[in-house]
């Protein structure tokens, strides 16, 4: 049986970037924000995180055979900055939500694999339509989330989307990887 071996780099990310994996325990520190491009993007950005997933498949030439795919969430430091005159915890906290609706776009993404495609054949052909769903939907999530939290400054918004976000890692929690 011939195996092929695929890695694809998804939504931000590139092989060259320092990363740091998603964990549940693990928090981002203003030193992960390693960027000296500052690109401000209207007056209440205080920083941008440069976050997504990456991928990887191992699959055969035979439709029948089993598929296996892996999706890991990262944090991407050399692209991610900060404005080092306007930083605190809050704006922290901001950005953490970012890198952890990140991860929720993954755990979706591995429950849609889960729940559809069990071999080559399978990924052949569904994953791609997956894949793009989840990936608008994800870009269209972290627009919302700085528009309707105006980049954190609402604090009210913040925290609905904080208890959201919180929410689908609880409910997504089976589809986590250690």
């Amino acid at each position: 049986m011939k195996w092929i071996f695929l890695v694809c780099v998804l939504v931000t990310n590139t092989l060259s970037a320092q990363k740091i994996k998603w964990q549940k325990d693990k928090k981002l520190r203003w030193s992960n924000f390693k960027s000296n491009i500052n690109k401000p993007r209207g007056n209440n950005v205080v920083a941008y995180t440069n976050c997504g997933w990456v991928y990887s498949v191992v699959k055969s030439t035979n439709p029948k055979s089993p598929v296996k795919i892996k999706v890991e969430t990262f944090f991407n430091e050399d692209k991610s900055w900060k404005d080092v005159k306007q930083i605190n915890d809050y704006v922290l906290n901001h950005e953490q939500k970012h890198f952890d609706i990140a991860e929720v776009f993954a755990r979706k993404l591995r429950k849609e694999i889960a729940d559809n495609i069990e071999t080559s054949g399978d990924y052949n052909k569904k994953f791609q339509g997956i894949y793009h769903r989840i990936l608008k939907e994800y870009t269209e999530f972290q627009m919302s989330y700085d528009k309707e939290t105006e980049h954190g400054m609402n604090k009210d918004r913040q925290a609905e989307y904080n208890a959201l976000i919180s929410e689908e890692l609880e409910n997504l929690k089976s589809y986590q990887i250690s």
